[in-house]
Parts: C-alpha cells; structure tokens; sequence
C-alpha cells in the first residue's frame, strides 16, 4: 500500500507536493464500507486539485464516533480498499475524533466536507482558514450511507 503515509512522513511529502506546485486537496472520513457515495465524493474531491489526500480515521477514533460496533472493517482494510481508488492519492491514519491536528500539519489548499455541513457548523473550518485554504460541500448521495447498508444487513 504505497499511497499510505505515516504523519511523520507528511513533511517530506508535502515539501516535494508544494515545490512542484500542486494544489493539496485534503478530505476525512470513517469509510467503513466503501459505497457509491463514497467513490462519487472521492473523485468530485481529488477534481478541485492535483493531490487528494484522505485523513482516515483509525478503528480507535471510529469507535468514539459510532459506538462499539464500528468500524466493521479494520483501519488497514479501510485503508486498502481506498488505495485501490484511482482518485485517491495519499492516506493518513489519525487517531483523534477530529482532524484539526492533521489538518495544520498539512494545510491543504482545499479541504472537502460533505454538504450536510456548513462553513458555521463545520469544526475543523478555523483551522482551514487559518492556514489560508478554502472549503468546498460535496452534495451527498441520497440514501446511501454506511449506516444504511448496515441496517439492510441486519
């Protein structure tokens, strides 16, 4: 899995990025079981730059944000699964809830967020502003979620 970095190697990486120029689009999730939705929100992101890079979180942070029943698959799977996407570039596992640390250390020139947010209820805006990036919404694939797939499961 080449497309998957450790933080620590960020530095480098988005040295080399920048001196070639290359608009840094960042995006985050959980994508637990990767849908439809997911790969439509993944190539709409990585076209508003010439990077994407997915801050994903790790089993850990997803537990604290679903519940103990999640993720249903593991953070190197998830990460697996996502290297696989022509539109994904580059992965980095965080373990916090949110990825405001991630986010400073990489300051992408566009960070992506569904549309289910707004810039007043988004929580890692300041820091993207702060860092001189802007935020685009992604509308959001009707009736499909994780979630969803699974409840039918059940």
């Amino acid at each position: 899995m080449d497309k998957l970095i450790k933080k620590e190697e960020l530095e480098n990486l988005l040295k080399s990025l920048r001196a070639k120029n290359m608009k840094i689009v960042m995006t985050n999730g959980c994508f637990d079981i990767l849908h439809a939705g997911h790969v439509r929100y993944l190539k709409e992101s990585a076209g508003f730059g010439d990077v994407l890079i997915v801050g994903l979180n790790s089993d850990s942070s997803v537990r604290k944000l679903k519940g103990a029943s999640r993720p249903i698959n593991s953070e190197t799977d998830r990460a697996e699964v996502l290297s696989a996407l022509e539109a994904v570039n580059y992965i980095v596992i965080f373990d916090e809830i949110s990825p405001v640390e991630l986010l400073d250390i990489i300051k992408p020139d566009i960070y992506t967020k569904g549309a289910d947010y707004t810039v007043e209820t988004l929580p890692e805006a300041s820091v993207v502003h702060k860092n001189g990036g802007s935020i685009k919404f992604i509308q959001l694939v009707e009736g499909k979620s994780t979630t969803k797939i699974i409840d039918k499961i059940k």
